[in-house]
């Protein structure tokens, strides 16, 4: 299996824009669909409901002065009444049962739609002279963890997970999997596809993205072994197409703005700086360092969208072949 070399800054600030952006027809043609776990409870989210089903709250109290409604237009202003210590707080918290149905998200039908949420943002970065990185951000409202020894770890309320893929001259080149603390990068030709389009599975609860179907231990972060104490799982259960249930934005990285795809599409949510889900809770018990509920995650913004790798960060290894967990198969 040979190794491929590519090359990482982080994303500035990120001011509002609304205007139209223009997005290139082939972020479309290119754009990943994710194989869901068959049997995970946590589908695909929508954005707004997860602001309609939340209350922002800075340590555990509820923001006096809150937008109200709160909007994907408006969600921006927290960061005047909070910023990072903000989180957007479920009724009850993280461990309430039974748990709201608005949890699980939606399970897309047989044309991989999810009906009509917003689960999806698409943020395509013009490095110039015809190397652009689209990123395809998919969102689940709750995330469930790992068991390890039979104690369940890393359950957060907001899941931001994504693929990238790097095109040059619109031809895609290589591609990211956004997994827990790090990810894997493929070249194009080694991922497989549906027709042109290539393919991500989802880890069943945790939504991490792997390049196959199987077994995955993440212990060593980035490296996918076929067994070991921290595993996920992925099949081919449900296909979603995202790009069916997306917003679409350009980002310009000298000026650390978004730009939507057309006039309606709203632009504030991706300035937010808070987290999508409760914080940890208070007295959460660890064990080795671990909690079983942890605070949700913050954004989109904050990915490295101005990488200059195809990962975000370095040393970053593009491999052009995919070792099949469970066997020493390769494709």
């Amino acid at each position: 299996m040979r190794m491929v070399s590519s090359s990482v800054a982080l994303a500035a600030s990120l001011p509002l824009a609304r205007a139209a952006a223009t997005i290139p027809q082939y972020v479309y043609d290119y754009a990943p669909k994710v194989w869901l776990y068959s049997t995970d409870a946590y589908r695909p989210s929508d954005l707004q409901a997860q602001l309609d089903n939340t209350t922002p709250q800075v340590n555990w109290t509820a923001i006096e002065g809150a937008p109200s409604p709160l909007t994907l237009d408006n969600l921006d202003q927290l960061n005047d009444l909070g910023n990072t210590s903000v989180y957007l707080t479920t009724a009850g918290g993280i461990a309430a049962r039974p748990m709201p149905s608005w949890l699980f998200g939606v399970t897309p039908d047989s044309s991989g739609n999810a009906g009509n949420i917003h689960a999806c943002a698409i943020v395509v970065n013009d490095h110039g002279s015809g190397a652009v990185d689209a990123f395809y951000f998919y969102f689940y409202a709750y995330n469930k963890g790992d068991k390890v020894l039979g104690l369940e770890f890393g359950d957060h309320i907001g899941d931001w997970e994504h693929n990238m893929v790097r095109f040059s001259n619109g031809e895609p080149q290589a591609m990211w999997f956004s997994q827990h603390a790090s990810g894997q990068a493929f070249t194009y030709d080694a991922v497989e596809k549906d027709g042109q389009r290539p393919l991500s599975y989802s880890g069943n609860g945790t939504h991490a993205n792997y390049a196959n179907a199987g077994q995955h231990d993440h212990t060593i972060p980035g490296i996918d072994l076929p067994d070991g104490p921290l595993l996920d799982y992925s099949d081919q259960g449900v296909l979603w197409d995202p790009t069916l249930n997306a917003y679409a934005y350009t980002y310009d990285a000298s000026s650390g703005t978004f730009t939507a795809g057309d006039d309606n599409t709203p632009v504030a949510w991706l300035n937010f700086n808070g987290g999508w889900g409760d914080d940890q809770p208070k007295n959460e018990k660890t064990i080795f360092g671990q909690a079983e509920y942890v605070a949700g995650p913050n954004g989109p913004k904050f990915k490295t969208l101005n990488r200059t790798e195809v990962c975000p960060s370095s040393p970053c290894v593009v491999w052009d072949a995919i070792v099949l967990a469970g066997n020493e198969t390769s494709i």
